[in-house]
């Protein structure tokens, strides 16, 4: 698991991924990552404002360490949303 390099913990991930679940949260979520390109999956303080969202949605409290943990990851992954083999690398990596 990859995020584990990036000392994310499996707890943390495994938390996520039951509030995910709900579907209330899952459509927030959507929400808020719909337009989002690779461009702004690059851009540092872009990244820090959707990890800070996200932490909101999902209720979720970080510290600042596990906030930069997240952002070097995403920015680390080099993730295109529209490029359907990302999205299929992502899941494999959290399912």
């Amino acid at each position: 698991m990859s995020y584990t390099k990036y000392g994310i913990r499996p707890e943390l991930v495994e938390r996520v991924k039951l509030k995910m679940k709900n579907p209330v949260v899952k459509d927030r979520m959507k929400m808020l990552l719909n337009g989002v390109t690779k461009y702004d999956l690059q851009d540092r303080t872009k990244v820090k404002k959707l990890v800070k969202t996200s932490s909101g949605i999902l209720q979720e409290s970080l510290t600042e360490q596990q906030e930069e943990q997240l952002i070097a990851f995403i920015l680390g992954q080099k993730i295109d949303p529209s490029n359907t083999l990302h999205l299929i690398k992502l899941w494999a990596m959290f399912r």
